[in-house]
């Protein structure tokens, strides 16, 4: 880091059910070396750390309820992942409190869109139908979540390190309204003139959480970020980059689906 103004920390094991499976690592990357880099960015008299986290450190909220994740939200992990992920935005909060390191955090809800690992459950889905499987949905598919769109997170981030103000964290979403597992399952087969008998419901994983809402108001109104298209839309986008790039996904997929077989 000598001779670097910026650092943006994106860094980190993820993916809740690899977390489920082998903990130590996810402890070791997001926890020892958020710690380390941190420790390199001080050394070095970085001018902004910039650290990357998930609405998931929040914990779950209940199906129905009209309440969002928020700064003032009090962190709740459930499961190792969100555990890693909630230490180290602690520890980057220590090195601004004790050492005057200047830091940002944004705290995102789950990213789709281009070049993503056929493991996650989007690019999973669109994979899965293109290669003849079926779609696999956790328990009752009535979990909800927050889909933000790469680009999207990636213009937020951008807002946050030129314009965001230092020692803040901020929350970005891509919705306003709740969409469940389900519903956003059959808006892909509908993309894809597919019908709902290419759903198989599978038994649910350790400690899913019911459901993540993020308010985004704040990162709206100091720096003027919102989502730039709706969901159906960067769907449908999403779709149609898996039609066309299978010499991409194709090699991962056997690896991607490794992790639900044990």
């Amino acid at each position: 880091m000598n001779n670097v103004d910026t650092v943006i920390h994106f860094a980190a094991e993820s993916h809740v059910d690899r977390s489920i499976l082998d903990p130590q690592v996810f402890v070791q990357t997001n926890i020892m070396g958020t710690q380390v880099l941190l420790e390199s960015a001080k050394k070095h008299n970085v001018k902004r750390f910039h650290h990357i986290s998930t609405d998931e450190v929040f914990g779950s909220l209940k199906l129905g309820a009209n309440d969002k994740f928020s700064e003032e939200t009090a962190y709740d992990p459930r499961s190792p992942y969100s555990a890693s992920k909630a230490s180290s935005d602690h520890l980057v909060r220590a090195y601004f409190h004790t050492f005057n390191l200047p830091v940002t955090i944004t705290n995102c809800s789950n990213n789709f869109g281009p070049f993503q690992d056929p493991e996650k459950f989007i690019p999973r889905m669109v994979t899965n139908l293109l290669t003849g499987q079926k779609v696999k949905v956790y328990g009752d598919g009535l979990y909800v979540r927050d889909w933000l769109f790469v680009e999207d997170h990636c213009r937020a981030i951008d807002l946050v390190v030129h314009k965001g103000e230092v020692g803040q964290t901020y929350c970005v979403g891509g919705q306003t309204e709740d969409l469940t597992n389900l519903d956003l399952t059959k808006k892909i087969l509908k993309i894809m003139n597919l019908d709902e008998t290419n759903i198989e419901f599978v038994t649910d994983r350790p400690g899913h959480d019911r459901r993540y809402a993020v308010n985004w108001s704040k990162i709206n109104t100091d720096l003027g970020w919102s989502p730039s298209d709706s969901v159906d839309n960067r769907l449908k986008e999403t779709v149609n980059w898996y039609k066309e790039n299978e010499n991409w996904w194709r090699p991962l997929k056997e690896k991607s689906e490794s992790i639900y077989q044990k």
